[in-house]
């Protein structure tokens, strides 16, 4: 490979889970502490990082279609760009992505990412390289400060999953469960609200797992982390994401009734209502269990919204165990919910189960189990209309005047008036739609 003359600019682009939003803006300032600045909007990057997911299907056949349309864009004007892959498709397919995609200069793993700086001195000298390491928490240590922050923030608290779902390919891209330390977490949390962060939600793979030691050298958990991130002078508000039903404690659930920084929104993935398929997913509850945990949380914090995820068309599902499914979605009422078809990953357990299902038979399950979270979607924000809350304002609006927010129970919210980006004001939620609602400001924004 022919040495490039250094970066000017770069572009990350992150595709999935929160957890790689939050990497993709920590390699981005890796990258602006090399002196490198962003593309400007419209205009091809230099360096393009492609920060890659793994859950989804056909996932590293999607990143070699990026690929070769960068390829092609940088031919058609005349500019080559250096091409990273990054995040955990580079960490399962590392090897095979240097081999079958010559124009990538770079793949490095999600544990890997803060040594993407020399990386990147060894493909302008025209060398290519990869890193899957898989070092411990090592990475953010190297990571900058954070200088620079948007109201609403992601702060990753834990890493890894030890649950070994059937389905799930994260122990392997991700590895096992660790918790950052607590001093990390805290300083951190003071940077991004310093940086102009109102709200800060805790990311993990599974994120109720956290654990640590306070400044005090007491053993706590998530909860406590969130009681003292409470207590941060200019941090409104408390989110976290994404739990496990194994591993949701009293304390966490006392939390939800007793910090009012934290929202009272859950997410907490299910997966399927039948107790059998949860046993094939190696899911540790049952759809018993996990409703009376929801009931816990609701008996805490009676106006709590819930999220989960599913999946439809695992190995063996049948017809009647569906329609669990969409029982137990009755049963809850979810304010939101992410729903997919199962998809094999190379290397889990339900990948080569008997009982695969066909594809047809996935796309019509999903049709109507997304109808009926859509339902209840809409329900939840049709019952919200006459309530007063506030929205955290988060971005400007497609119209003059207009900007965009969120509830308390994570509703996207829009509406007019005088305010700015930050602000934390006071609205009426005045008429719902299916994915939003149209909110009328009450009074002027609140410091």
């Amino acid at each position: 490979m022919r040495q490039s003359a250094p970066p000017k600019t770069y572009r990350v682009k992150s595709f999935g889970c929160q957890m790689n939003v939050y990497d993709g803006e920590r390699m981005a300032e890796l990258l602006a502490d090399k002196g490198i600045a962003p593309a400007p909007e419209g205009e091809d990057a230099d360096l393009v990082v492609l920060n890659t997911c793994h859950i989804r299907e056909k996932a590293a056949e999607k990143v070699y279609s990026d690929i070769g349309r960068l390829v092609k864009s940088g031919e058609q004007a005349g500019k080559k760009p250096l091409i990273a892959v990054a995040g955990c498709v580079a960490q399962a397919e590392g090897e095979e992505i240097m081999a079958r995609a010559p124009a990538v200069s770079m793949v490095v793993g999600p544990q890997a990412y803060h040594r993407l700086p020399e990386m990147l001195d060894k493909a302008v000298r025209g060398e290519r390289a990869t890193d899957t390491d898989m070092p411990p928490i090592a990475k953010f240590d190297a990571l900058p400060q954070r200088r620079k922050s948007p109201p609403a923030a992601f702060l990753t608290v834990q890493e890894g999953c030890d649950k070994f779902c059937t389905y799930c390919v994260v122990p392997y891209t991700r590895g096992a469960e660790i918790s950052r330390p607590y001093s990390d977490l805290v300083t951190e949390a003071r940077k991004l609200v310093e940086a102009g962060a109102r709200e800060i939600t805790l990311l993990g793979q599974n994120v109720s797992a956290w654990s640590g030691e306070d400044d005090r050298g007491r053993a706590i958990g998530l909860a406590g982390l969130i009681r003292d991130l409470a207590d941060i002078d200019g941090l409104a508000r408390i989110r976290y994401t994404t739990s496990h039903p194994a591993d949701m404690d009293d304390a966490l659930i006392a939390a939800h009734g007793e910090i009012d920084k934290l929202m009272p929104f859950l997410h907490l993935p299910v997966q399927s209502g039948s107790d059998r398929v949860l046993k094939a997913m190696n899911r540790s509850h049952t759809a018993e269990s996990y409703l009376r945990l929801l009931e816990r949380f609701r008996q805490a914090r009676p106006d709590i919204a819930l999220s989960g995820d599913f999946i439809v068309g695992f190995p063996g599902e049948t017809e009647a165990e569906f329609e669990d499914t969409l029982a137990l979605v009755d049963a809850v009422g979810y304010a939101q919910a992410f729903s997919f078809k199962y998809s094999p990953r190379p290397g889990t357990p339900a990948a080569t189960m008997d009982g695969q299902i066909p594809r047809e038979v996935m796309d019509e399950r999903l049709q109507r189990l997304q109808a009926a979270l859509n339902r209840h979607q809409l329900a939840f924000n049709q019952a919200s209309v006459g309530r007063a809350c506030e929205v955290l304002v988060e971005r400007k609006g497609k119209h003059a005047g207009q900007w965009l927010g969120k509830s308390p129970w994570l509703q996207s919210v829009w509406f007019e008036g005088e305010t700015a980006i930050g602000d934390l004001v006071q609205a009426e939620l005045v008429e719902a739609g299916p994915n939003s609602l149209a909110g009328k400001l009450r009074e002027p924004a609140l410091a």
